[in-house]
């Protein structure tokens, strides 16, 4: 039997000896059944009950052991764990002092570490949070029914794509219900997602019409983390609207919205890894070469698998939280909670900002923006005073409503002059290309500008790669002030000009009169205009 276990039946058992031998029914069979329990000998037994009569002990004396002290920790979180490493300094103070007999060894310090500090306080001191709560427990939230909780997420698709010539990692953001593990709700974005994505990730999941259906509704609240696409003004509007609150959860707490994470996690191992493009993809070693952009997914059959794997995950799916069999959207049909549905008509000012203004329906459209916009309804509308609501982040389009009668909408104008594809295309070039040289001026700027120096192997005053000699140094000060502009003003080439005669003056100090019996101030540094006196004239 291991010692841990004996040294814990011991107390106890010999407690119940001392009780019998206090009232004299202690005999041989009693310390025989104890050595039989705990696989001791009889004499071992006795030896025990000799102790606790003799010192009063009922147990083993406990060794005294090389704890680990705060001043330990705090070393432990300098050296990020390395007991060795706070072993070696703890020998060289110990030395500085004259005293090494108080340090224990270094075996001594590494089993009071495994025996005073978790392993996940261990892994905490090596790399921090995201290491410690690798080993702590987490609980399961009670089960709940439909649309009681949405959970939502950004995630960056480590799949590369074509978008316009060029390639890059789009971005899904969705809504997964937590009972059923039905995904809600999918918006897509070839770049990072701003408030956009999530008002029609939420239009989505919430309208159960035409290709969205048949899960969504309402739910009673959603869960999100303290992402700032997530709570801005236009999504808590946008909920605020239909009484559905936000869950804002700390920061760094992927665990406290499990069922969004277990998706990030599912859609990589099960759908993207098998796409063009993957840039997790195992290569093997000095294979580094990127798959071409013409061997990519453009953007529009991107989101045409992704949204078919939604409906893969949603049908044919069998989660493992869920009831045997069945898929999400079985769970969710079976569930007899009901579901509040919005009308569409509400929808239409869900996740859109109002402008703010009245406008008129001219000749030319709507202006909006220093833009016009158009749509075949506004023919016989012109002079209509309408309102603009719009969604966040793209003015391709604009949904119009009439000032006069709140509530109805006119319906959907869109941008009269739209750039083509070429055009486009033509000007993020120039834009790209001025970028590069703005990246190249920086860089050259930041090369001048930082010194850089040489290595060294002693102790010693850092010595510059490039010496400067006096000379240069002054030629490119003097260059530098040549291409200042404030240094090259002259704000004394054009005399300002007289003032208008209209214009009010300051009106000229008094003289002074030089009191009686003084004598004038002597005329030869000259009076006030600097001209010389006049001459005394001979009688």
């Amino acid at each position: 039997m291991p010692r841990r276990w004996l040294a814990g039946g011991r107390g106890g058992a010999v407690a119940r000896l001392m009780a019998l031998d206090s009232r004299g029914e202690l005999a041989t069979e009693h310390a025989r059944a104890v050595a039989g329990a705990l696989g001791v000998s009889l004499r071992t037994v006795w030896n025990w009950v000799a102790v606790a009569r003799r010192e009063g002990r009922l147990s083993a004396r406990t060794p005294s052991r090389a704890g680990v002290t705060l001043d330990v920790r705090v070393r432990l979180a300098v050296w990020g764990g390395n007991v060795a490493a706070v072993h070696r300094e703890l020998l060289a103070e110990a030395a500085a002092a004259g005293d090494q007999g108080l340090v224990p060894s270094l075996r001594t310090l590494q089993r009071a570490v495994r025996r005073d500090l978790s392993a996940g306080e261990r892994a905490g001191l090596r790399s921090g949070e995201a290491g410690r709560r690798r080993h702590d427990v987490f609980g399961k939230r009670p089960p709940t029914h439909r649309n009681a909780c949405w959970e939502g997420d950004h995630k960056r698709i480590p799949v590369r794509v074509d978008v316009d010539g060029q390639a890059v990692c789009p971005w899904v953001t969705w809504f997964v219900d937590v009972a059923t593990k039905v995904i809600v709700g999918v918006a897509v974005t070839p770049h990072e997602p701003a408030r956009d994505a999530v008002l029609a990730a939420l239009r989505t999941g919430i309208s159960r019409t035409g290709p969205y259906g048949p899960c969504g509704g309402l739910p009673v609240r959603v869960r999100v983390d303290r992402g700032k696409e997530f709570l801005c003004k236009a999504v808590s509007r946008a909920l605020g609207g239909f009484a559905v609150p936000v869950e804002d959860l700390p920061a760094y707490t992927p665990y406290r919205k499990g069922t969004v994470e277990a998706l990030n996690d599912a859609v990589e191992e099960m759908f993207l890894v098998s796409l063009p493009g993957y840039t997790r993809r195992a290569r093997p070693i000095g294979a580094h070469r990127r798959d071409e952009v013409g061997d990519l997914l453009s953007f529009a059959e991107f989101v045409e698998v992704l949204l078919g794997w939604v409906h893969w995950w949603n049908t044919e799916h069998r989660p493992s939280g869920l009831a045997p069999g069945l898929t999400p959207v079985a769970a969710w049909e079976a569930d007899p909670t009901p579901v509040e549905d919005v009308p569409e008509e509400q929808l239409a000012f869900f996740a859109l900002e109002d402008d703010g203004r009245v406008r008129k329906v001219s000749t030319s459209g709507v202006r909006w923006r220093r833009r016009f916009y158009i749509a075949p309804w506004m023919a016989g509308h012109v002079g209509t005073r309408v309102r603009l609501r719009y969604l966040p982040h793209y003015d391709g389009q604009i949904e119009v409503f009439s000032s006069e009668q709140p509530g109805r909408h006119l319906g959907t104008a869109y941008l009269a002059e739209e750039a083509t594809l070429e055009q486009r295309r033509a000007l993020s070039s120039v834009r790209e290309k001025q970028a590069r040289a703005l990246k190249a001026d920086l860089k050259a700027a930041e090369k001048l500008r930082r010194t850089r120096y040489t290595a060294t192997s002693a102790p010693g005053t850092p010595r510059p790669r490039h010496a400067v000699t006096g000379q240069q140094a002054q030629a490119e000060i003097a260059r530098a002030k040549a291409t200042d502009l404030r240094a090259r003003a002259l704000p004394d080439l054009i005399p300002p000009r007289d003032p208008p005669a209209g214009w009010a003056r300051p009106r000229p100090a008094p003289a002074v009169r030089p009191r009686s019996g003084t004598t004038p101030q002597s005329p030869a540094a000259g009076d006030a205009t600097g001209t010389a006196p006049a001459s005394h004239t001979e009688e």
